[in-house]
């Protein structure tokens, strides 16, 4: 804890200080919980992407089979050729949002391959657009999170350091200013007393003096 100044100035600038913390701790702490929030909703929408993905491929894998030309079908049939991302902002920060993929297809003989491979060619656009929508998904967690740590350590640093601290120099300014004032006032008192008791002495012997010259006469 850095030193501080025992003196009015001092004491204005703490309170000045700790008025500040306890204004904008409320703001950061309801930042806080937006982006908790915010963050379990995107996990929870990832997860259901995946969970939809999960379940396309395992479709495939059966639809597929049924006509048993499983190898038929070439992953590299199908290659992501463009990501469409915007942008959103959550809680100040600034995140990217998935609106879609352009897919390139891989050269095929019509005559030589199975009907069926542009039916499977759609699904794995349709799967490939659902892992890039996860992963897009799992970028905004990432930022958030980022955020969330750092807002994290500001309640923190506000609320367990910050007022704690500004609230102890505060009184402990307080304390030695009061214990000035009383010093002040002791020291006044006693200087008052001196002063009225040299008043009273310098009176008594003057009188004294006076009454000497009276009996001289």
């Amino acid at each position: 804890m850095a030193k501080i100044k025992l003196t009015k100035n001092e004491q204005k600038a703490q309170k000045d200080a700790l008025k500040m913390y306890q204004r904008y701790l409320p703001t950061l702490t309801l930042k806080k919980q937006q982006l908790q929030s915010e963050i379990r909703t995107i996990d929870a929408k990832a997860k259901a992407v995946r969970e939809q993905r999960k379940h396309l491929e395992e479709e495939f894998q059966v639809w597929i089979g049924v006509f048993g030309e499983k190898d038929a079908f070439k992953s590299d049939m199908v290659t992501v050729r463009n990501i469409k991302k915007g942008v959103g902002n959550i809680a100040g920060v600034t995140i990217p949002v998935y609106e879609g993929a352009e897919f390139s297809r891989g050269d095929y003989d019509l005559y030589s391959t199975p009907l069926w491979i542009d039916l499977a060619a759609d699904r794995m656009e349709k799967a490939l657009s659902l892992d890039l929508e996860a992963s897009v998904l799992d970028e905004q967690v990432r930022l958030l999170s980022m955020e969330l740590r750092t807002t994290t350590q500001r309640v923190n640093l506000f609320e367990k350091v910050k007022i704690p601290e500004t609230k102890s120099n505060i009184k402990k300014i307080s304390v030695y200013l009061g214990d000035q004032q009383v010093s002040a006032v002791v020291r006044s008192k006693i200087s008052k007393k001196k002063i009225d008791a040299r008043n009273a002495a310098n009176a008594l012997a003057a009188k004294e003096a006076e009454d000497n010259e009276g009996a001289e006469e």
